[in-house]
């Protein structure tokens, strides 16, 4: 059974400094969103995990006219866990992808469907890759002279790189679908 990667991500934002579950959440969308998802959901159990095990401590930080809130930071022992799986090797990762398993199926609707599924799905990485070269734009502009830049934009050259090959095959599987689509039509004709 794999190892739940989750904790070692929240960790890793606890090593840049303490935090609370709604920090962690906001470093996932605005920083790791192409690579790396959390929900509160997710969060708030991981940070209950990590206290647990001695990897993160937890202390209140009183709000005039707000809930308490609550802050995280990296123990000495959350370090050494988190170094330990950096260094170790990356497993391969098969995911789930729904676009391939729709396309899978594909005989099961017209070509016209599987067209505008492959459309809308090439619309929402064009959007990444967008929202990618923004972010980069704005950490270069916000993060000049931060020694962890460099690492996040590799992170963010990543994202690049996956959404152009995401597009590169979307443009491959819409020319095939036309050009089977055009065939069927003229052999109805």
């Amino acid at each position: 059974m794999r190892e739940n990667k989750s904790k070692y991500a929240v960790l890793g934002i606890l090593s840049m400094g303490p935090v609370s579950g709604y920090d962690i959440k906001k470093v996932f969308e605005n920083i790791a969103s192409n690579f790396w998802k959390e929900s509160y959901g997710q969060i708030y159990p991981i940070l209950k995990g990590l206290s647990e095990q001695g990897l993160a401590n937890r202390s209140i930080e009183k709000q005039m006219g707000k809930p308490d809130r609550h802050i995280y930071s990296i123990t000495d022992k959350g370090r050494k866990v988190l170094k330990k799986w950096l260094i170790e090797p990356v497993e391969r990762q098969i995911g789930r992808h729904e676009m391939p398993l729709k396309l899978f199926f594909g005989l099961q609707v017209s070509l016209e469907d599987n067209i505008h599924q492959v459309e809308h799905f090439r619309d929402l990485h064009s959007g990444e890759l967008e929202d990618i070269g923004s972010i980069e734009e704005r950490l270069k502009a916000e993060k000049v002279g931060d020694p962890k830049l460099e690492f996040w934009l590799m992170t963010l050259n990543y994202g690049k790189h996956a959404n152009s090959a995401i597009l590169g095959w979307c443009d491959e599987t819409l020319a095939r679908l036309r050009k089977m689509e055009k065939k069927t039509k003229k052999e109805e004709s």
